[in-house]
């Protein structure tokens, strides 16, 4: 019934992303325009890491991507209950994890659909990367946004307002992009802020995918990159969970 019930869930919202191909592409347009108006500027500079300035800076929007765009999908939800959706849901037999796991694998689907694109863009640049760590890197991505899906979801349904809502998101997602190394290597940065941004647990999934770009998958940054990517995602999906079945009872 689980996988019923998601599947019946996942089909109604992938068929609403997919009437709105436009929202579907303009997600793309921020990472899109970092990798053809940042990325040049890279080019041959002195990064302190292993593989070309483009296998530095593409996983790091590829994280990016999903970072921003599953950060704020709560959005929708707080829509649907001005509107009563979700409490229509809720009265009904379906299962609360799969109200939750439905939003949360459209969510995948379309961020990952939109990592390949922007990887395919990132390769006409000058992007060389092996097969084994593109895959690698669309894998973070799904459990990234299976995280902070999850949670803006649970947050979405906590607060009452968009008004509320964006300040939160924007107070969570700046700091974990600036600390995490998203854009250069924290290598770079001064010694304080290296072990500073080491309590931020996307750096260790922007070190992993670093790692897979270059053709590496058996060091420190893959293990840790791999734990903290599946715990996030199992203590996030718990929380949303709890959260659907609880809210507003």
């Amino acid at each position: 019934m689980l996988l019923q019930d998601t599947a019946l869930i996942y089909g109604r919202y992938l068929r609403q992303s997919l009437r709105s191909r436009f929202a579907l592409l303009f997600g793309l347009l921020m990472p899109l325009l970092y990798l053809c108006f940042f990325g040049p500027l890279l080019t041959g500079l002195p990064l302190g890491g292993r593989g070309s300035s483009w296998q530095l800076l593409v996983p790091g929007l590829l994280l990016q991507l999903g970072l921003f765009g599953a950060s704020f999908a709560g959005f929708s939800i707080i829509i649907e209950n001005s509107q009563g959706v979700v409490e229509r849901m809720r009265v009904t037999p379906v299962s609360r994890l799969a109200l939750l796991l439905g939003r949360v694998l459209r969510d995948t689907t379309v961020f990952v659909f939109q990592a390949v694109l922007l990887v395919l863009a990132a390769v006409a640049m000058g992007l060389r990367a092996p097969l084994g760590g593109v895959l690698i890197g669309f894998a973070f991505v799904a459990l990234l946004t299976v995280s902070l899906g999850s949670l803006s979801y649970a947050m979405a349904m906590k607060v009452h307002t968009p008004q509320e809502f964006g300040p939160l998101v924007n107070a969570m997602t700046m700091p974990s992009m600036l600390l995490s190394g998203l854009m250069l290597p924290m290598s770079l940065a001064p010694a304080w802020l290296d072990v500073l941004s080491h309590l931020m647990p996307f750096r260790y999934l922007v070190d992993a995918v670093r790692d897979a770009y270059v053709g590496s998958y058996t060091t420190g940054h893959m293990l840790y990159g791999v734990l903290v990517a599946l715990g996030l995602s199992g203590l996030a999906v718990t929380v949303g969970t709890r959260v659907f079945r609880t809210a507003r009872a």
